[in-house]
Parts: C-alpha cells; structure tokens; sequence
C-alpha cells in the first residue's frame, strides 16, 4: 500500500524499453533508457541541417561564380567597346595631325624660300653696298646699317629659323601658373593635343603673322635701296654740276654698265623683278656716283697751303718790281721759308726744276686740260714722271726768282691758258663734304 501511495504521490517512473535481440539460440536484450533516444535524434537532426546548410551553400555558391562570371563578360565587353572606341579616336587624330603636320611643312617651305630669297636679296645688298663704301662711293647723308636683322626682338616667332618656328607652332599655349594645363608635359613633334585651338588654326596665325613680317622687311628692303639710290644720284648730280662750273665735262655714260642684248616675251612684273630693277637702279647710281667723286679727287679743288692766308688774288694788280698794272696768273699764299706745299689734286709731274720768274717750279698736269704750277719753291721734293696724289707734298716754300718774298705762288690753268684759282678753291670747299 505505500508503495502504491508513493506511486501515485511521486507519479510513475517511465518505462524502459528493452529490445531483445534473438539469433538462433542467442539471445540478447538492449535496454533503450529516454537519455539515449533523445541523443539519437539530437545527432539525426544535427546531421539534417548540416546536409541542409551544405547543400545550399553549394547550390548559392554557383549562383554567386555564375553573376560574378557574367559581370566580368560585361564588363570585358564594355573595355572591349571602349578600346575600339578609342582606337577609332586615335585613328581620326592621327589622320588629322598627319594633314595639318602637311600643311604646316608646305607653309614651312614658303616661308623658307622667302625668307632664303630674302637672305640672297640681303646678301647682294651687302656686297654692292660694301663694295660701294671701300670705295667711298656711299651718300654721306645716308649710312648703311652694319647688319639689320630679318625680323625684329619682338617677333621672333615669325621665322629666323625653321627649326625654331615649327618647335614654337607645335608647342603647347601657355597657362597660367598653378593651373592643371600647365603641368602637362611638354608636347613632342607629332603630337597633336585633343581640345582646345589645333595645329591648323595656330599655324594659319602664325604663318600669317610670320608671312606679313617678311612682306615688311622686302618693302623695307625696298625702300632702303630706293633712298639709298636717290641720295646718291642727289650727289652725284651736285658734284656733276659743279664741275660743270668748272668747266670739268664727266662722261657718265661711260660709266655705265653695257648692256647685253637682251629680248623675249612681255609678262607682267614681279616683285623679285621689282627688286631687281630697283637693286640695278641703285648700282648705276652708285656707279656714277663713284665716277664723278674720282673724277672730282683727282681735280685741283683742294688748299695748296692749307692755314696759310691769300696775301695777292688773281687778276689786275700793281707790279711789285716796275709799279705799272700787270696780270697776275694766280694767287700768293703767305708762307715762310720751308712751309710744306701740297699737291691739290691727283696727276702727273711734267715740270720740276727752274723756271724763269717762277724760281724753283713744279707744274702738274690732272688730265681733263687742266693743270697747276707751284712756284718759288725753295726746294722740290718730287720730280718730273711722278705720279702724285691730293694732299702729297710737293716741296717747301721759299722766294726764289721773281719774288720779294718768301710765298707761295700758285697757279690753275686749263688747257694752257691761266683762271683764277679761288673758283676751284670755293668749288673745293662746297665738294669736300660731297666726296669725303
């Protein structure tokens, strides 16, 4: 009865299963207590969500490698179409810098032949100009500059150089400082940028910029080779005319150039001929400037006694010895004994020695029948056969023969007979600034 009672106060205990297990005569018995049930089934369901869990991740898994394959397919696909699409740009770039680069070496090689024709042009000034001025056949008036440059400091980018032009044309613009532009590097030849003002465009502000500053340097060219031929035609036509004066004929056109037999077909002028004709203009008139100036150094313009005062002119004057009127042939200058006296112009010497009321005499012929005679010399330093330059002395003054005095007698006579020297004196002086 209390084991009962305690049954029913405590509840029954669960029962254990026993499983037997026969074989044959074998008989054995497992006793499954409800701690090793639930064992089991907690290993069983274990094992489910495991294969569970495997299985999709496995089953996810190949869905993520399929999207991130066919992500990278498209976007494989995308670089592939951007590539062509940059290829395509490069191809059009490439074909449009290969023209303008064309176009710019065309405008290069124009600007080359002028600016070579330019140099020739500068060149044949040079000489003729050089060859003028050795020889003192330049205006006074009218300076040639050593050496003028083709373009000036402030346009250098038009064009001393090719190299230097084409560099500059090809160059990047300048930015200003700090900005992303300006840290790009510097563009190479061939290169040509992708926005902003092309090769093209700079090279047509350039080219045009360089062509107009050539254009300024021809006209000046021109209008140097202009003045510089009107200057000297001026002068020579001023020392023309006052040989003339003189009585002194040039012959002009024998100093012009002969001119060849020339002909053919009439065309239309050209600025080259232009410069031509202009440049031939200015050598026949530096040519007949140059004969007319010799023609004028060789003439007896100059002082014979240079300082010394004229102390009896040419013409009618009491004689010194008999008081009655006589001619007096030429002009006295006042020089003591062992004055120098020169020779005033360029000649030969055909009388050196005594001479009658002259004394000690030296008598010069200058060509063109005109001639000087230098008397009462107390010595003679030349003689008779010498070939004499302007300015050469000729010997020392002195009071021999007809004289009262130590002077110097001088004396200009054309074609043998006497004129008065003051008129070659004054002719002398208005020449000295034309010929020097």
């Amino acid at each position: 009865m209390a084991t009962s009672s305690n049954g029913q106060v405590f509840g029954k205990r669960k029962e254990q299963h026993i499983v037997i297990l026969a074989s044959g005569d074998r008989i054995r018995h497992m006793t499954i207590r409800p701690w090793m049930v639930t064992l089991t089934v907690c290993f069983l369901g274990t094992m489910a969500i495991g294969y569970l869990g495997a299985t999709t991740y496995l089953v996810l898994r190949d869905n993520l490698i399929g999207a991130t394959m066919a992500r990278q397919a498209r976007m494989q696909h995308e670089y592939e179409d951007r590539i062509a699409a940059l290829r395509a740009q490069v191809d059009r770039v490439t074909s449009r810098q290969l023209l303008d680069q064309q176009v710019v070496e065309d405008k290069v090689e124009k600007l080359l032949e002028q600016q070579m024709a330019l140099t020739s042009r500068h060149g044949r000034i040079g000489a003729l100009l050089q060859g003028a001025d050795t020889t003192g056949s330049l205006p006074s008036d009218g300076p040639v500059p050593a050496d003028k440059p083709m373009i000036d400091s402030n346009d250098q980018a038009a064009l001393p150089n090719s190299t230097q032009a084409f560099a500059a044309l090809l160059s990047e613009p300048k930015m200003a400082p700090g900005s992303d532009a300006s840290r790009k590097p510097v563009l190479a030849l061939g290169y040509v940028p992708m926005t902003g003002e092309n090769v093209a465009d700079r090279a047509d502000r350039l080219f045009s910029h360089m062509t107009l500053s050539l254009k300024e340097i021809e006209a000046e060219q021109l209008q140097r080779i202009e003045e510089l031929a009107s200057g000297a035609s001026q002068t020579a036509d001023e020392i023309a005319a006052i040989l003339k004066r003189q009585g002194v004929p040039v012959d002009e056109q024998a100093s012009l150039p002969v001119a060849d037999a020339v002909g053919g077909p009439y065309l239309a002028p050209q600025s080259d001929r232009d410069f031509n004709a202009s440049l031939n203009a200015l050598d026949a008139a530096l040519t007949r400037l140059e004969t007319v100036r010799d023609t004028a150094k060789r003439l007896p313009f100059a002082n014979p006694a240079p300082g010394r005062d004229i102390t009896s002119r040419f013409g009618n004057r009491p004689d010194p010895f008999f008081g009655g009127l006589a001619m007096h042939a030429g002009i006295d200058f006042r020089a003591p004994t062992g004055t120098e006296i020169r020779s005033t112009g360029s000649g030969k010497v055909v009388t050196a020695g005594f001479s009658g009321g002259y004394g000690n005499m030296v008598e010069i012929d200058h060509g063109f029948g005109l001639s000087t005679r230098y008397g009462h010399m107390s010595r003679i330093l030349v003689s008779e056969g010498d070939t004499v330059e302007p300015g050469q002395i000729l010997g020392l003054s002195g009071s021999t023969g007809r004289s009262t005095g130590p002077h110097l007698h001088y004396e200009v006579r054309r074609n043998g007979a006497p004129v008065d020297p003051m008129r070659f004196l004054n002719a002398g002086m208005k020449l000295t600034p034309l010929i020097n």
